[in-house]
């Protein structure tokens, strides 16, 4: 009787330990584990993200920059996954066994439960060829998205481009990216990251054992719409982007030009450029590593990141701050000998013996003598310490946007450099300084480093008499057109605007007058006025530079151009700036066929020959032509004798 009693016990407790066990299990399945629930849902409901056209790139007169192009991101749940014939898999998607199992190693280290990216943009093409045999590879699934578009493949830098996001920035997006997302990683496609991206949407469709949709659950009470990111109107000209990088090709240089009215960058170009378009698609990896590697720089964005002495052009600078300061006026004349003595035995070279120079003069001839004695006013005779006379110089100069960021609505810009009195205390153990020890500063050379923009912004303010608008690459956002306040504010250079007249007529001589050292750069109806300026370079062939504003009054551009190792202002950057202002001003272009092919023939980059040798010629390549012989192939194309500075 006992051991019934024992028996009957012990299978009660096992049934009621086989019960506790299942309903553990159950209460595991149903509360705590969402395995088998994604399982499930997975089999009859799929949520599709559905991401949004991103915001469309114009400009100034609305004219496509960037557009949007259909591609196709095959997904995977790899738990959904059964056997299938891999080899017939792999030549549709167009990949190989190796790369499927790494693909697919990856999807399944990612999650066994959720969608990730297998393979990402297929073409349309593509696409319709695997769609129709899709239902073979379950747990296979296509997912519609947009990639970028480059219609006339310009201003790669200024646009910049996008590419999937990294784990920091999901991190720091507070959940809004995810794996297989894409973001602007450069250009405005970063700046103006937040407008452009849009909003995802969200679509529930009910699919069958076979992987086909079978319609939206609930007919789509809940899914979400999609919502397309803003389009940008840039302040880009594309003909006038489109010319400025033909007439830049086979140079290494920066060409900005703004419209000093309102601080709108009408060209931002970076030289030598690439084609946009090999920033999209699947071989974006390795374009973009070949592009790195370049010795050219081509991802280098010149116009905010190279700095450079800015040489005879700093010479506009001083001659407004030293009239501000009350050191000249227009009737201030030295005479020039051939250059400038300081110290006991110091002597700054001019570019030849200019006799008597005033103002005017100093700017048209470019004469360096005229700033080494302006300079020694400000620094040694203002009535003060050197050295707080240069700290008063430097503040003033500050004022034209030298030396700090003018905050361009792009990532990256670089400060320049505008040295201080510090440096030069500690450079010569003490504060006892004069001019005569940083003498190079009054022609614009020594310490100086000025980006292209900050060099085109200079030229905004002086056509503008004094002050300047923030430059900027975004004209207006949305269809409501909105301009950001930023870009409505006057910022003051501290300077009289009576002081600039005389200034303006020395630039306007330098283009116009027989004497300036612009004149073959001179536009028939137009008065521009330019200053030109070659720029000392310690590591090769110096830099020719040339800035500029049209015309003279009301003026509707200004324009900066640095060409690197191409010798004078003259003879490449004022041709370059002329063409581009004449096509802004008149949207066409007068001058001779060989005026302008000569530009364009132009092979200027290390290594190469200073014009592009004709046929028949005996000119051979040779990359040390030295100055004078460049500057006779250079006069030799015009049929005209050339200036200098």
């Amino acid at each position: 009787m006992n051991s019934f009693f024992a028996r009957k016990f012990v299978i009660q407790g096992i049934f009621i330990a086989v019960a506790l066990i299942l309903l553990t299990r159950i209460f595991y399945i149903q509360v705590i584990s969402d395995k088998y629930l994604l399982s499930a849902n997975n089999n009859v409901l799929r949520k599709v993200l559905i991401y949004p056209a991103r915001g469309i790139i114009l400009d100034r007169y609305e004219k496509i920059l960037v557009q949007n192009e259909p591609v196709y991101d095959l997904m995977v749940i790899p738990k959904e996954v059964k056997p299938f014939d891999t080899t017939t898999f792999c030549k549709l998607v167009g990949i190989d066994l190796e790369g499927f199992h790494k693909r697919f190693k990856k999807a399944k280290n990612y999650s066994p439960y959720k969608a990730s990216v297998f393979e990402k943009q297929l073409s349309a093409t593509t696409y319709a060829t695997f769609q129709e045999r899709l239902y073979e590879f379950k747990g296979f699934f296509v997912q519609n998205r947009t990639v970028r578009r480059y219609p006339d493949s310009t201003a790669a830098q200024f646009l910049g481009y996008i590419g999937e996001v990294s784990e920091k920035a999901i991190e720091n997006s507070n959940g809004f990216y995810r794996q297989g997302d894409y973001f602007g990683i450069s250009g405005v496609e970063k700046s103006y990251e937040e407008l452009l991206r849009g909003q995802r949407g969200v679509q529930n469709l009910m699919v069958d054992a076979l992987n086909r949709p079978k319609g939206h659950f609930a007919d789509g009470k809940y899914d979400t719409l999609a919502v397309s990111g803003e389009r940008l109107i840039s302040s880009l000209d594309k003909e006038l982007q489109k010319l400025g990088e033909q007439l830049m090709n086979n140079k290494i240089g920066s060409v900005v030009a703004i419209e000093p009215s309102t601080g709108e960058i009408l060209s931002f170009i970076s030289s030598p450029g690439y084609d946009p378009n090999l920033m999209v698609g699947r071989e974006r990896g390795n374009n973009y590593m070949k592009l790195l590697n370049q010795p050219s720089k081509p991802m280098f964005i010149r116009p905010i990141q190279a700095e450079y002495p800015p040489g005879s052009i700093f010479k506009v600078i001083n001659a407004l701050v030293a009239q501000q300061f009350g050191q000249i006026n227009p009737q201030t004349t030295y005479y020039c000998p051939g250059g400038y003595r300081y110290g006991r035995s110091g002597f700054m070279a001019c570019t030849h013996v200019h006799g008597s120079v005033n103002l005017i003069s100093s700017i048209e001839e470019s004469c360096n003598t005229y700033y080494g004695y302006t300079y020694n006013l400000m620094i040694d005779k203002a009535g003060m310490r050197p050295v707080n006379a240069f700290k008063k110089w430097r503040n003033a100069v500050s004022r034209f946007g030298v030396g700090d960021r003018l905050n361009i609505d792009l990532p990256n810009e670089k400060k320049g450099l505008l040295p201080s009195a510090d440096l030069y205390t500690k450079r010569w153990g003490s504060d006892k300084w004069g001019s005569g020890f940083n003498i190079s500063l009054s022609i614009g050379q020594g310490e100086l480093g000025i980006t292209p923009l900050q060099m085109a912004n200079v030229m905004a303010i002086v056509a503008n008499r004094g002050f300047y608008f923030k430059p900027h690459l975004i004209q207006a956002i949305g269809e409501k057109k909105v301009i950001k306040a930023e870009y409505t504010k006057r910022n003051d250079a501290g300077i009289d605007p009576k002081y600039f007249e005389v200034v303006i007529q020395g630039m306007s001589q330098v283009v116009n007058s027989p004497s300036g050292t612009a004149i073959y750069s001179k536009i028939n109806g137009i008065e521009m006025c330019g200053k030109t300026g070659t720029v000392q370079n310690p590591h090769g062939e110096d830099h020719s530079v040339f800035v500029a504003f049209a015309p003279r009054n009301n003026p509707k551009i200004a324009i900066a151009v640095i060409v690197e190792n191409a010798g004078f202002g003259s003879t490449w950057s004022a041709p370059i700036a002329s063409l581009m202002v004449e096509k802004y001003l008149t949207r066409s272009i007068s001058r001779p066929k060989a005026y302008i092919d000569r530009l364009l023939d132009a092979n200027l980059l290390p290594g190469e020959s200073s014009l592009k040798q004709k046929p028949g010629s005996k000119l051979k390549p040779d990359s040390n032509l030295k100055k004078a012989q460049r500057l006779k192939l250079a006069i030799s194309a015009f049929k005209k004798t050339g200036k200098n500075d």
